[in-house]
């Protein structure tokens, strides 16, 4: 199954319709082979994902368990992108503070959309159904999978211990235009975006680019929420961090300079634990009262969405 609700199928991976027959999936496989081979100046990452897109549909068992969103044999656990039940914590390490409900407003956003395109009155046995979000509109997709994105990071964030305290969902206005998390520690403030693009993404000028951000100005628009929050709790944030899947980047981590003192960053989502521990480069720690001083102020004054 794919990793994220936004991943193009395989389908869209073949370039042909979910409908097509298993002769004209063997045909657009054997030509997309040829066409982005390495060895004939094709395209290393789009062979691979034609090989894994092959995997998935090119058996017709395999494909059918790929249509219903489930596994082809009974023994295997039902793939879904349905919230997760809180594990038991294996150790008994103090983990780190935490406020708010990370993704909490996607999840409910997405809801209360895939019950409108579905249609009022008509069954929905599960929305999270990996063959129906396929079938949904992008701007669904996206939501469910941004929605992913910022339950791993506050997985990750709860693992930082004590000595951190997070919220999440916090509120700069409408809610689309919240913070998804806000993270403070010994090694500074952090204001943080968990995307998920469904593709690679590349930076430039301090900004992210990439086909599926259109115009979007993801950094600026952090840099102008982080404002907000600062001004109504009377912080400076140390840094702003874009986190985004491990295969969306091809560095674990890009500085790509400041807005207003702090340090703007694009990182795997696999980096950020070190980052957060280890502290942005160049960037000031907080310690002592300070820390107390600001972690009093962001409680007093931060809101949710």
């Amino acid at each position: 199954m794919p990793d994220s609700p936004i991943s193009a199928t395989p389908y869209e991976v073949l370039g042909v319709s979910s409908t097509a027959s298993q002769d004209d999936l063997r045909r657009a496989y054997r030509r997309l082979m040829r066409e982005t081979h390495p060895d004939t100046g094709g395209d290393a990452a789009r062979f691979t994902a034609v090989q894994v897109a092959w995997e998935r549909v090119g058996d017709p068992d395999d494909r059918a368990a790929y249509d219903r969103g489930r596994p082809a044999t009974s023994d295997e656990t039902p793939f879904t992108w349905a919230p997760r039940a809180r594990p038991k914590q294996a150790d008994t390490r103090p983990r780190a503070r935490s406020y708010g409900h990370p993704g909490g407003w996607r999840r409910e956003r997405y809801l209360v959309l895939m019950r409108e395109w579905v249609g009022r009155g008509e069954p929905l046995d599960d929305p999270y159904d990996p063959a129906l979000v396929r079938s949904a509109p992008m701007d669904l997709r996206h939501l469910l999978a941004d929605a992913l994105a910022e339950e791993a990071t506050a997985r990750t964030l709860a693992a930082l211990g004590i000595g951190f305290t997070a919220w999440h969902d916090v509120s700069t206005g409408a809610p689309e235009e919240k913070i998804d998390h806000v993270v403070l520690g010994p090694t500074g403030l952090f204001a943080i975006l968990s995307e998920d693009y469904g593709e690679p993404v590349k930076s430039r000028r301090g900004e992210l680019l990439g086909k599926p951000l259109g115009e979007a100005r993801p950094m600026h628009d952090l840099g102008v929420r982080a404002k907000i929050v600062s001004r109504a709790t009377r912080v400076k944030f140390t840094a702003l961090l874009i986190v985004l899947p491990d295969d969306a980047l091809d560095e674990s981590f890009t500085v790509l300079g400041t807005i207003r003192g702090a340090t703007t960053v694009i990182a795997r989502q696999s980096m950020l634990p070190a980052l957060l521990r280890d502290g942005v480069p160049g960037a000031r720690l907080i310690g002592g009262n300070e820390l107390f001083d600001v972690r009093t102020r962001l409680q007093a004054g931060i809101r949710f969405v």
